[in-house]
């Protein structure tokens, strides 16, 4: 009888599951872009810290959603490099206490979504690029926005889409570098790039030419 009730139970949890899944990819469509306060430690906390997206909003990571192989993927620069992450592999990484991911989906506005074939299709030309670690925008290597930011200028006839601002590593009420982000540095042996121009996930969603479209879970807000 045990057999039989944890069959049910497993065959419920399976029809749920399956049911979220088929949610997912119903609404997402290609190009969208998946903003995530991704928990990955005492870095992801200082990008918080120092950025704030739309609606005071924080988001530590960024990827752009295409097919691939008849798969949804998520085109992201982190790790070592450029490369593709299925889809339901790039949302578990950031689940809130409910269950839900800690994602905003945000598209890019109508009157430039004819640039998302162009943006998939440059895209193939990153695959394999190495991740700047040092977020330095020009140096053949990319974080995660840059990626982005790059693609889309691509796709733009190699004109700014997305705004390149300077770049901040204070905490916002002392304004002195966070700790991390000194101890980060000095590992790299390179000066704290304070004041120089870049982008991050928060910038990017605050962009006049992005709509959020879905709010999948709760992520942390600027108090």
């Amino acid at each position: 009888m045990k057999s039989y009730f944890l069959l049910i139970f497993v065959f419920i949890v399976t029809i749920l599951t399956n049911s979220c899944n088929q949610e997912k990819t119903n609404r997402i469509q290609e190009g969208d872009i998946l903003f995530q306060d991704y928990r990955c430690g005492a870095l992801c906390d200082a990008i918080e810290t120092v950025t704030t997206g739309i609606d005071g909003a924080c988001f530590s990571h960024i990827g752009i959603v295409f097919k691939k192989d008849e798969q949804w993927q998520v085109l992201e620069a982190i790790g070592k490099d450029v490369h593709y992450t299925p889809l339901q592999k790039f949302l578990n990484r950031s689940i809130d206490k409910n269950g839900k991911e800690r994602i905003w989906v945000g598209r890019v506005k109508k009157e430039w979504q004819h640039l998302i074939p162009l943006v998939k299709k440059e895209s193939k030309e990153y695959i394999g690029k190495a991740y700047d670690e040092k977020f330095i925008i020009g140096n053949d290597s990319y974080y995660c926005s840059e990626l982005l930011y790059e693609l889309f200028k691509k796709a733009n006839n190699n004109q700014n889409f997305f705004s390149l601002e300077p770049m901040t590593f204070k905490e916002p009420r002392s304004q002195e570098i966070l700790p991390v982000w000194k101890e980060y540095y000095r590992k790299l042996n390179y000066k704290i790039p304070e004041g120089k121009l870049g982008i991050n996930p928060a910038g990017i969603s605050r962009s006049h030419k992005i709509t959020i479209v879905w709010k999948m879970g709760t992520v942390k807000k600027k108090k």
